[in-house]
């Protein structure tokens, strides 16, 4: 198994080519061992040089609504009462530590854009 660093596009171009070939791999095996360490090079490669833009607090979780079809009523567990998650939803009021931790772990939003500065400020 001859493995490498990820250090120009060529090589990930190369890298992600290889991956395809590799793709039907078994787990356990030398070829799965090689998929493996060739997709934690490429995630390393690409955190580096195309990192996401995490979407803020509101636009996450309105993705997640769309996504699992989640009504404002979905969300009162979660958030509170109706008029609190249209506040949230208004970008009037700020999510507190317990809403996103409650968020987190209900929906699988990260952390990181929930905790993130809004991009619009409403509050007052």
């Amino acid at each position: 198994m001859h493995i490498k660093p990820i250090k120009t596009d060529a090589d990930y171009r190369t890298t992600l080519k290889e991956v395809e070939t590799l793709m039907t791999a078994k787990p356990n095996t030398p070829e799965g061992d090689k998929l493996d360490v060739l997709v934690t090079l490429i995630e390393a490669y690409e955190r580096e040089h195309f990192p996401l833009d995490l979407p803020d607090p509101v636009e996450a979780i309105k993705f997640e609504m769309e996504q699992k079809g989640l009504t404002i009523k979905d969300l009162e567990p979660l958030i509170g009462k109706s008029n609190r998650v249209y506040e949230v939803l208004n970008r009037k009021r700020s999510l507190t530590l317990k809403m996103i931790q409650k968020l987190h772990q209900e929906l699988g939003i990260p952390a990181e854009s929930l905790i993130k500065q809004p991009t619009q400020t409403h509050i007052t």
